[in-house]
């Protein structure tokens, strides 16, 4: 299991720059992508709490739970049966808590590519499990586009190990939301699984959410892909799919902050997609809450890896799984 780690420096950040917007990842904290940044306003949450060292076992609302960071082998702590035994996996995974190596002799530089370059500025980082014999190497490439800009990320995964291992992989990119923000999902995309609600606004965990507007338990309507205000104190998690080649995308629509978030994604490769909406409504103790949606492709439609279904994974001794996903930001 990791050691704890030490706050980041500014030399320890990774800044690419394209006009206007700037990326900063912090490869000591998970690989985090910390901000991005489009004309001085921030479109990810802000550190709830200072960054500060991680542990192998505290909860992710110990931490800053912040910006957009990578959960693998799973979201939710559980403990799984790995053949010769069991192992137990903590909460959102390994990698946030783990110091991330980048994979190309650039040391800790800071990457500041001027506007005029239209070329992408890749940084791949690798990251490594501790609960299972898992690494995960990300590629990042920053493009400025016609209509705004272009996040790429392609993953590989690899079984470093002797034996066949289980595992399940969501993003998790927490945009931050506004009252009035839309989130915006396929047509034919009508309802979701609900996998839990603060309070049980929604009811109980397992049943089927209608989408966009869904019945509450205490018998009113909400129309969920309306950002609310941060005082309202809800919290929701809840997953589509599996999804059709059609149904690849989803969208964060800004207009206070001038921009439409797109994200984009290989059902056949993530078939599901994760919606986590708060308003303030978590986490449940004092002291700044989240308000933000994080549009979250998945290999799973559960949290926990310890959930079987016709969505489980093993990945053999070995071997490499790579799937792709895409964040375009474009102003409206």
């Amino acid at each position: 299991m990791p050691n704890q780690i030490s706050s980041p420096t500014a030399e320890e950040n990774v800044i690419i720059r394209r006009g206007e917007c700037a990326v900063t990842l912090l490869p000591l904290f998970g690989g985090k992508i910390a901000s991005i940044c489009l004309r001085g306003k921030e479109l990810l949450q802000a550190p709830l709490t200072p960054y500060a060292p991680r542990t192998a076992t505290m909860s992710f609302d110990a931490g800053d739970a912040s910006g957009w960071d990578e959960c693998l082998p799973s979201v939710a702590e559980c403990t799984v049966d790995v053949g010769d035994g069991l192992a137990w996996i903590p909460d959102h995974g390994d990698l946030w808590r783990v110091e991330w190596t980048e994979s190309r002799d650039q040391g800790s530089e800071i990457r500041d590519q001027n506007s005029t370059d239209k070329d992408a500025e890749n940084v791949t980082l690798l990251g490594e499990c501790f609960s299972l014999p898992l690494t995960l190497e990300r590629t990042l490439a920053f493009t400025e586009t016609e209509k705004g800009w272009k996040l790429q990320l392609d993953y590989a995964l690899n079984n470093t190990g002797t034996e066949a291992v289980p595992w399940s992989w969501a993003a998790h990119p927490l945009f931050l939301a506004e009252a009035g923000d839309r989130i915006v999902l396929p047509e034919s995309i009508d309802h979701l699984r609900l996998e839990g609600s603060g309070g049980g606004r929604l009811g109980a965990a397992d049943a089927t959410v209608s989408w966009p507007v869904a019945a509450l338990a205490d018998g009113g309507q909400i129309d969920l892909s309306v950002m609310q205000a941060a005082d309202t104190g809800f919290s929701d998690k809840l997953f589509a799919g599996p999804l059709s080649a059609a149904e690849n995308w989803c969208s964060l629509e800004r207009p206070s902050a001038g921009v439409r978030i797109r994200v984009s994604f290989d059902p056949a490769a993530t078939p599901y997609l994760g919606l986590w909406i708060c308003a303030g409504g978590w986490p449940d103790r004092p002291g700044p809450k989240q308000v933000c949606v994080a549009l979250e492709p998945s290999t799973a439609p559960v949290d926990s890896l310890a959930l079987p279904g016709v969505w489980s994974r093993k990945l053999e001794a070995g071997e490499s799984y790579f799937w792709q996903m895409t964040v375009d930001i474009e102003s409206i």
